[in-house]
């Protein structure tokens, strides 16, 4: 590393940090490079050769993250096989008709929206183990409930409690992962934990393409078989997950004391400039909430939250009609649902990755958002039905459009607040809003405008156009802030700044503080 300097926080500590120009500090870790951290809680020290680095983080990741994609994986089926269930015949056995289906897919997403933020506000309070565990065990049972209505009635009741049970799981289990890895290492864990959501279009497919041929066995019809068996999973993994799922760096008994404190201590310097620290032991006050509210670049990075939602959910909901409009059966649209996803999965892996590599987000947010403009002009442009096989192929550039950004808006807030309180606040607040994006989705695919939905198309294409537009303006807001707190940094000093403040004034500012530099 080029222009190393030693800093001194306080007393007896030290920490290497880089002073180059780059937006965010992240060390290029050599073979036989030693670097020294502090955990800010007592005077020793971790000294950890790459090697060794590498065989903890790779603890971290084994316990961590399947666990979460598997969770998310049954989350996300749980939530979008009404799609499924409506082709294998929920809406004819119900009496459902006009704008029925769609007011069914609404209702989840009233409840969904409104009870993120009380529960991020819980995972602070209580374990997130126990409290993710209570979470599956209730969404479960309420899916497996579902299976048994007997009315439109009881299925928007059930969607109902659907979305409560389930508005916990993913702001709980993105915040999650923000306290075990540096901003430039979560993204790419954070991928492969949600694209279980791509995967479960594919895999909710596969599923009801196969429970569907249960129709008739117990006096049931195949969407209700969709629903018990879907809903038994999550009952069932409630039971171990609060044994299994790790809670903090601090109290993970899969770790030794060394490898806690290489954790912890690592994290507590990630503030972007090098100087500084964070921390993610901060317990949960009222001034945090408020914090969290009032950050107005969490209000606007909302528009960009439903660029995704808006899109995803209506589609999702409604690609198996799409495709089955275009001549195929029942059975064969729920198959060609499969390769859009894993396509869509292919892809967000690869910008998870790259944007970490290239230590950045908008540029990716943007380019995923580009992709699906374009795809969905591509969808308005045809003259339907004589192209199914076009229509079908434009859905390929739509999926990945609106799914490969969405960790990258994610991550791109979760690095920029802080500290922990306000993030985890944040970040629920932030899917919160965004989540009612869901119910525009729910209602602009309308069945009578099928196939070509223009109202659906059009929606969605208007939407990723403004979240690119609001991403742009946001990367110019977060550039100045970084280029005056530098400035200051430069022109001040270092120690004329520290004398303004205590440590732990410094600590309760987060992301305010003048030594934290947002990511771009």
């Amino acid at each position: 590393m080029d222009k190393v300097n030693e800093v001194t926080y306080s007393k007896n500590e030290t920490a290497r940090v880089d002073d180059t120009s780059k937006d965010i500090y992240e060390p290029e870790l050599k073979s036989d490079e030693l670097f020294t951290f502090d955990n800010g809680a007592t005077d020793a020290l971790a000294e950890l050769p790459e090697k060794e680095a590498r065989r903890i983080l790779r603890k971290v990741d084994y316990r961590l993250v399947p666990l979460l994609g598997i969770l998310y994986l049954v989350a996300f089926v749980d939530r979008s096989n009404i799609g499924n269930a409506k082709v294998a015949g929920l809406t004819e056995d119900l009496h459902m008709s006009g704008p029925n289906y769609n007011v069914a897919l609404t209702v989840f997403f009233v409840s969904y929206g409104f009870f993120e933020v009380p529960s991020n506000i819980v995972l602070k309070l209580v374990r997130p183990s126990i409290w993710i565990s209570i979470l599956l065990f209730f969404w479960g049972l309420t899916m497996t409930l579902m299976g048994i209505v007997h009315n439109y009635s009881g299925l928007v009741a059930a969607r109902f409690f659907l979305g409560m049970a389930e508005a916990g799981f993913f702001p709980a289990a993105t915040y999650l992962l923000t306290i075990w890895y540096r901003r430039y290492e979560v993204q790419r864990r954070m991928a492969v934990f949600y694209t279980a959501a791509s995967l479960s279009g594919a895999f909710s497919g596969l599923l009801a393409f196969a429970i569907q041929k249960m129709e008739g066995i117990s006096g049931l019809h195949g969407w209700q078989w969709i629903f018990i068996l879907e809903g038994l999973v999550p009952v069932a993994l409630s039971f171990v997950v609060w044994r299994l799922l790790p809670d903090s760096p601090e109290t993970a008994r899969f770790l030794e004391k060394e490898e806690k404190e290489f954790i912890i201590n690592r994290l507590a310097l990630e503030t972007g400039s090098g100087r500084g620290r964070v921390t993610n032991a901060d317990k949960l006050k009222l001034h945090h909430v408020s914090d969290a509210f009032k950050e107005w670049k969490i209000w606007a990075m909302v528009i960009v939250f439903w660029g995704n939602t808006i899109s995803i959910y209506g589609f999702t909901a409604t690609v198996p009609t799409v495709i089955q409009e275009l001549g195929y059966s029942a059975a064969n649209a729920q198959l060609l649902t499969i390769p859009i996803y894993l396509f869509a999965m292919i892809i967000t892996l690869i910008f998870s990755f790259w944007s970490d590599k290239a230590q950045a987000r908008s540029p990716f947010i943007i380019t995923g958002f580009s992709i699906a403009a374009a795809g969905f002009i591509v969808q308005l442009a045809i003259p339907e039905p004589h192209f199914p096989g076009l229509t079908y192929g434009f859905l390929f550039p739509v999926a990945v459009g609106f799914y490969s950004p969405f960790i990258c808006i994610v991550c791109w807030m979760a690095n920029n607040l802080a500290p922990s309180s306000k993030r985890a606040v944040g970040m629920g607040l932030l899917i919160s809003l965004g989540s009612f994006g869901g119910i525009c989705g729910s209602n602009i695919f309308i069945a009578k405008e099928a196939p070509q939905y223009p109202v659906g198309f059009g929606v969605c294409l208007g939407i990723s156009v403004a979240a690119v537009l609001m991403t742009l303006f946001l990367r110019r807001a977060y550039q100045l802030e970084n280029r005056r707190r530098r400035k200051m940094i430069d022109e001040q000093g270092e120690e004329a700044i520290r004398a303004r403040y205590t440590d732990q004034e410094l600590l309760d500012l987060g992301d305010r503080s003048p030594f934290f530099i947002y990511t771009l």
